[in-house]
């Protein structure tokens, strides 16, 4: 097995339970006392206890040097995940095998002693990691220098603020060349110029060949990173896959979790009725996946109880937040009773990747037949071709070249982004 193709963390079966004690109502000592007389076993009896399955039947795989993000719901299992592998909590059931040597960054204040300085800790950190005092002694004045704590370093770390605190963490689990590196929502305490320079170092340590597990809420973080996500879900995984579909199937399923009751709850149509729609030529589990810039056909079905005479068919598209991309209405439609298709054929749809919904509607001499906010919604997960910081993310996702030229020279020098 090539080392590019070498699996360093393997999962079979992860589980991780809780038992979760239920309260009980406060008693008087004289209530306490009344039950005692009555039944004197009960006060030995053990309160019910529930279990709460963090994680349940988890399998993966990670290669060396691959880039892994995780994302999901508060409470969905990916911290705990990130503990097994730490070897900061054992699975109730499973067994992961992790090979290399492991840094961590779980949460603030994780494998620091409040009493020691930042100076001593960095040593500290190093000797967990196996690493010799000579080589931590040549990384020291980098780590410092990076967690911009040059004044603090000889300072006992109870004293440092929750910035400082993650800024010397990551520091050190990043300079200290652990060959696995697992990251979890922490830098979501720094501000956010330290926050773009630890992006910055996550992505060299992995243009180094070195393995990451990151998990954040920030999604264009996980965009700009990962080559691959998982999306835990309720313990499991719910999907696995390439960065763009993954990260746009779970912003989907975010901003539409109520469509099917959108979907339910519209006014029943007598005359007409929309069922359906699907991109054209899409596998069937993915017809509402859009993951290509090429040409696209997006067909949408309705159904005609009674003859149309003067249709007017209009098509929006809006994105997640409402905002209107896109619209047409074709016009003098002429329909029998039956199922019709109304096709619309782009070229491209170069649109930022995330979640769009299509509305349909149809009309029949000025009378409103149906109107669909269809469902679900179209996901776009094609790849980015977008500035690098996300803030100058536009709606278009359009793919160009870049062109670099001399004066005095006919050549010119292309170059593809």
């Amino acid at each position: 097995m090539g080392a590019e193709n070498k699996i360093v963390i393997r999962a079979e079966k992860l589980s991780k339970s809780y038992r979760i004690g239920h309260r009980e109502r406060y008693s008087a000592l004289r209530d306490v006392l009344a039950r005692s007389l009555r039944a004197p076993w009960t006060l030995f009896r053990r309160a019910p206890r529930e279990t709460f399955w963090a994680l349940k039947d988890v399998g993966l795989e990670v290669h060396q040097g691959e880039v892994l993000g995780l994302i999901g719901r508060n409470g969905a299992g990916k911290t705990t995940l990130l503990k097994i592998l730490s070897r900061i909590t054992w699975p109730t059931s499973g067994w992961a095998e992790i090979y290399g040597r492991v840094g961590s960054l779980l949460e603030v204040g994780t494998g620091f002693h409040p009493e020691l300085t930042g100076r001593e800790n960095t040593f500290f950190s190093g000797a967990i990691l196996g690493m010799g005092k000579a080589e931590i002694a040549r990384k020291f004045d980098e780590i410092v220098a990076f967690a911009e704590l040059e004044k603090f370093i000889d300072t006992p770390v109870k004293h440092y603020s929750s910035g400082m605190y993650v800024r010397l963490a990551f520091a050190v689990a990043a300079h200290l060349e652990p060959e696995i590196l697992l990251v979890d929502e922490v830098l979501a305490v720094g501000d956010i110029n330290f926050q773009k320079k630890c992006l910055g170092k996550m992505g060299d340590v992995a243009d180094a060949g070195r393995t990451v597990v990151l998990v954040s809420h920030q999604l264009n973080q996980i965009r700009r990173l990962s080559h691959r996500v998982v999306w835990i879900d309720a313990g499991g995984i719910r999907c696995d896959g390439p960065t763009h579909e993954v990260v746009s199937a779970y912003e989907s399923a975010m901003a539409s979790g109520d469509s099917s009751v959108r979907a339910r709850d519209r006014t029943s149509a007598t005359k007409a009725r929309f069922i359906k729609w699907e991109i054209a030529g899409a596998p069937s589990h993915q017809s509402h996946l859009l993951s290509t810039l090429g040409p696209v056909t997006v067909n949408f079905a309705v159904e005609l109880a009674q003859p149309v005479t003067n249709g007017e068919h209009g098509i929006a598209l809006f994105n997640s937040e409402r905002l209107l991309i896109w619209a047409r209405a074709a016009q003098q439609l002429s329909l029998d009773p039956g199922v019709h298709v109304f096709s619309h054929s782009f070229p491209s749809l170069p649109l930022r990747p995330g979640a769009y919904q299509w509305q349909a509607s149809l009309w029949d001499n000025s009378e409103m037949l149906d109107h669909w906010d269809c469902a679900p919604e179209m996901t776009i997960a094609t790849e980015i071709h977008q500035h690098y910081r996300d803030e100058w993310n536009g709606i278009l996702n359009l793919p160009s070249e870049f062109s670099l030229g001399k004066r005095k020279s006919d050549r010119t020098a292309t170059i593809r982004i």
